[in-house]
């Protein structure tokens, strides 16, 4: 995966224009800390929300209201604030077969559903979504949502997650970067390393939006 990369200090600012000009229909949100202030700005541009319908990357399997829910921060920063058509995975059924009957209910029977846009985000270790080095979930081909259980990794909740297929079937991926701890798994995904999940995460496009301190020397 190499992607365009574009240098930011306004993270939010830029996230924002760039999903006013894709203008998706269909979009999936991720988790995490950095993209709360991009939502919390979309929240608050000019569109046209009629019929879109937002869907999760990846959850942990806690109840929709718990702290550690990706879809408590999405929806307090954006789900709840526009009149989106939400598809939240239900974290406390914690049940790949129920999301993936959500997606197909929606994109009807398609090989794999593409959606107009994900916002991803890059860990430490180079996981993106809720895909995880060396964890079995990589190689996953056919489901578009799996399991993963991180027993060790806090918060130390199992997870659900789309797969590599539904990801790859986007048509722009946009990563959300930041902070200095990111200088050193970002290099590796724009460098192309296998190892690192989020290099394998390659649609029609990929935007990667960092800010300075995250970009590699």
């Amino acid at each position: 995966m190499t992607g365009r990369l574009v240098v930011t200090e306004d993270l939010p600012g830029e996230a924002v224009r760039r999903f006013l000009q894709a203008a998706p229909r269909t979009f999936a949100v991720s988790g995490g800390s950095t993209p709360g202030p991009a939502y919390e700005a979309l929240s608050r541009a000019d569109y046209d929300w009629t019929d879109v319908h937002a869907f999760m990357v990846d959850e942990r399997c806690v109840p929709l209201g718990h702290p550690d829910s990706n879809f408590r921060m999405a929806s307090e920063t954006l789900l709840a604030r526009v009149p989106v058509i939400v598809h939240p995975m239900r974290g406390e059924d914690c049940d790949p077969d129920a999301y993936q009957a959500d997606l197909r209910a929606h994109f009807g029977d398609v090989a794999v559903p593409s959606m107009d846009l994900v916002f991803m985000g890059i860990g430490d270790d180079g996981h993106t979504a809720s895909l995880f080095p060396g964890d079995p979930a990589l190689e996953e081909s056919e489901r578009w949502v799996v399991r993963v259980d991180r027993p060790g990794l806090p918060p130390p909740h199992p997870r659900l997650t789309l797969t590599f297929p539904v990801l790859n079937a986007a048509r722009l991926a946009i990563f959300l970067v930041s902070g200095a701890s990111k200088r050193e798994p970002l290099g590796r995904m724009l460098g192309g390393d296998m190892n690192s999940p989020a290099a394998r995460v390659w649609p029609q496009e990929v935007l990667v939006l960092a800010t300075p301190d995250a970009v590699p020397e």
